[in-house]
């Protein structure tokens, strides 16, 4: 066991010596790709073959979630046809340790053809790589951690670490607000966090509203053609003044067995609880916790009903 504890332990120091080692051979190329990048008014290509191509992968998605338009070209389906997803306005990123790998290499003059510049990890700007690109990240030689020296292993994590500076330092130079990033996490914490009411409010049909001249019979004719708990009540201004539940019509008909053909502004509840559409969904869940009640009306600045936010509508996003 403590052999295999001791081997494990080497492996970890020599990917570790891997990223020490590009640490200190970032230069001012460096800054040349993220500006390369930054005025890039397509999309950043990424590509790579076996293992280099999985780690190509991930840099794709990581650009891709920080703001910057990526996705991940296979070398061997771009030499039959999918060469048409690069345009001339795309900036093709290459992975290859080598800077020899058969794949890449053949597809340099038809991405230079096409228009592309060429931003390539590798081991040497000498190689045939390194020797057709526009900017040259240099990784130099590495030791891979196997003990045949062979596996893709160190290599790839270093490749990984620069791909994740690289990206990660286009990300912060987009000054990008965490609404904006959050816009491409809905499904994160953060996305949940950030997320409006107006982004998950009933609206159109599912936001039944009606005078409150009109009777609790039409009132209920709009709350089960909307599927809806509640409905708001306006004025002749539009202006809300009420809401009725499901809970008023229980509570108000062992009182009134007419009620049905009462007019709802009588059994209403009025100067209801209201949100702004642009409040934080998780305020409104606060709201809703506290005064322990299952919907709330969303109201604009002039008071006018716009959408009906259920605690229903909190569970599907996610926010209980």
């Amino acid at each position: 066991m403590n052999t295999d504890l001791n081997y494990a332990r080497k492996i970890l120091k020599t990917e570790i010596t891997a990223i020490r080692s590009i640490y200190r051979r970032l230069n001012r190329h460096f800054n040349s790709a993220v500006q390369l990048i930054l005025k890039c008014k397509g999309r950043v290509v990424v590509t790579g073959m076996g293992k280099t191509g999985i780690i190509g992968e991930k840099i794709s998605a990581t650009m891709a979630s920080t703001g910057t338009p990526s996705l991940f070209l296979h070398p061997a389906e771009a030499y039959h046809g999918d060469l048409g997803r690069i345009t001339p306005a795309d900036t093709v990123l290459v992975l290859s340790n080598s800077g020899t790998t058969e794949e890449l290499v053949r597809l340099l003059p038809a991405i230079k053809k096409i228009g592309a510049r060429v931003i390539s990890i590798t081991r040497s700007k000498n190689s045939p790589l390194g020797k057709h690109s526009t900017v040259v990240l240099e990784i130099g030689r590495i030791t891979e951690a196997c003990h045949w020296g062979l596996v893709p292993s160190a290599s790839t994590t270093a490749m990984l670490a620069l791909g994740d500076a690289l990206a990660l330092t286009v990300f912060k130079n987009r000054k990008l607000t965490r609404e904006q990033y959050a816009f491409y996490h809905p499904g994160g914490e953060l996305g949940r966090k950030l997320l409006k009411v107006k982004d998950i409010m009933r609206t159109g049909k599912q936001n039944p509203v009606i005078s409150e001249n009109q009777t609790v019979k039409t009132a209920l004719e709009l709350i089960t053609r909307g599927r809806a708990g509640a409905i708001s009540i306006v004025n002749h201004r539009r202006k809300l003044t009420g809401i009725f539940t499901d809970g008023d019509l229980r509570r108000h008909l062992r009182a009134d067995q007419n009620l049905l053909d009462e007019k709802i502004k009588k059994v209403m509840t009025g100067n209801p609880i209201t949100v702004h559409p642009d409040k934080l969904a998780a305020e409104a869940f606060q709201i809703l916790r506290d005064k322990k009640i299952d919907e709330i009306p969303v109201v604009d600045k002039q008071g006018k009903p716009v959408g009906l936010l259920d605690v229903q509508d909190l569970l599907e996003a996610g926010m209980v």
